[in-house]
């Protein structure tokens, strides 16, 4: 009897600021089989979002491969590529609606985003904290 082999289920992103947006749709993709992350390289980020990661890749890696339902993380681009998805020989990329439109030959599952949560407002945030922390320290 043939073992059945799970399934590569692609999950990219940047994760410049991991949170739980990040967890929930990680777990949601381990229900179709083994997670591989493409995590954007720094360069990536920066040309981009034209931003410095709050941590570099290679720290970003080291959180994400902890998660209980990654199986691996690779580097990759910032754009995604059916070039990209065969050469990792991906059979399913799992996605944010932030992303609805990007179609594969591979399935593409998308979920929607949770609401209220990204980096760039945990940055607003971040940012207002700073400033009223520097003032009363003035």
């Amino acid at each position: 009897m043939k073992k059945k082999t799970k399934k590569k289920i692609l999950v990219d992103m940047s994760a410049s600021m991991i949170h739980n947006g990040h967890v929930r749709l990680i777990k949601k993709a381990s229900k179709f089989g083994n997670v591989i992350i493409a995590l954007t390289s720094d360069k990536e980020i920066k040309k981009y979002k034209n931003l410095i990661p709050e941590l570099s890749w290679k720290l970003r890696k080291e959180i994400l491969i902890e998660f209980k339902n990654v199986f691996k993380v690779i580097p990759s681009k910032f754009i995604i590529t059916q070039n990209f998805l065969d050469k990792n020989k991906i059979d399913a990329i799992v996605q944010g609606s932030d992303y609805s439109k990007r179609k594969f030959k591979c399935r593409t599952i998308t979920f929607n985003r949770t609401k209220n949560v990204s980096s760039t407002t945990m940055r607003k945030i971040a940012a207002r904290n700073i400033k009223k922390t520097v003032g009363k320290r003035l």
